[in-house]
């Protein structure tokens, strides 16, 4: 499923990325959120029978539009594929032979590399992060991860990739995305899925290149520290659930949540040199304020 609005033409390379896997056993649906002329023409054009093309009759919304790509899968498993990324040919070979190893996981994280908005690769200190700080993916062979322990490390600094993950689909349709959510809704659903049961298979192939770019929606709300704002809230419910399911260690992390206030006080400065004292002091307070705790006497779930 690729969920498109903005750019034709890093959507037009997504797309060639998919047809030019070396299995060829997957279908591609790609559901537009936008009004850009020449797209629908430009699909069908493809002649490709394993594409399917849709465009909203009215915007959904970034949110709006993955539920609908939910609603719209057909097949066991789905890819909600970012429409400026790129899958390496070797994309759908290695998520398969993953889910043979390692069968019945909700969630596939294979490896990742970070591109620039002409596709070189880059090194970022998020991405170097994640990989040296945060992530718990074993190196060199695949795992199955999950409960508490993936819960904090998660709520340390979320190290996933979600455009890149394979999700099973009935798993996906049963818990979707929280329309209230439009840049943190995939850190909600994993921790759904998390106190559920379900778990995480990592693959070390590096096989999908995450596009890292000014013009990406997470980093425009970021900038303006409204990504911030939407995060602390979405802290602050799942501490309090972590501590209902008896998750102590899960529900510090997101309390503590390091790497987003570190993330938020780097952004401070860019925010008064641009004159947007709002913003500035928005990115202070998710940095120094603390989360409230949960009154034990009340259910806070």
């Amino acid at each position: 499923m690729l969920p498109y609005y903005g750019d034709p033409g890093l959507m037009r390379q997504a797309v060639r990325s998919v047809l030019a896997q070396t299995d060829p056993d997957w279908r591609l649906t790609v559901v537009d959120d936008g009004t850009e002329p020449g797209v629908p023409e430009w699909f069908a054009g493809l002649g490709d029978p394993r594409v399917r093309y849709l465009r909203n009759p009215a915007n959904l919304g970034v949110t709006g539009n993955f539920n609908r790509c939910v609603e719209l899968a057909e097949h066991p498993y789905t890819v909600l594929m970012g429409c400026d990324d790129l899958m390496r040919p070797g994309y759908v070979a290695a998520l398969r032979a993953a889910r043979a190893s390692l069968p019945g996981a909700a969630m596939y994280q294979p490896g990742v590399r970070a591109v620039d908005g002409d596709g070189r690769p880059v090194r970022t200190v998020v991405d170097t992060a994640k990989r040296r700080l945060y992530s718990q993916a074993p190196a060199g062979y695949r795992a199955r991860l999950g409960g508490e322990r993936l819960a904090a490390s998660l709520l340390h600094g979320n190290w996933l990739y979600f455009p890149a993950m394979c999700w099973r689909t009935d798993v996906l349709k049963e818990v979707g995305f929280r329309p209230e959510l439009s840049v943190v809704q995939d850190l909600a659903l994993v921790a759904e899925l998390l106190l559920r049961g379900e778990e995480l298979v990592t693959d070390p192939a590096v096989c999908f290149d995450y596009r890292r770019h000014p013009g990406s929606e997470s980093s425009a709300q970021a900038a303006s520290g409204s990504r911030f704002a939407e995060t602390r809230g979405l802290l602050a419910e799942l501490a309090a659930d972590f501590d209902a399911a008896g998750w102590p260690r899960a529900a510090r992390a997101a309390r503590s949540h390091l790497s987003t206030r570190l993330h938020a006080l780097a952004m401070v400065p860019g925010a008064l040199r641009g004159r947007r004292p709002d913003d500035a002091r928005e990115l202070a307070a998710h940095a120094l304020s603390p989360l409230p705790r949960p009154d034990r006497g009340t259910d806070t779930r």
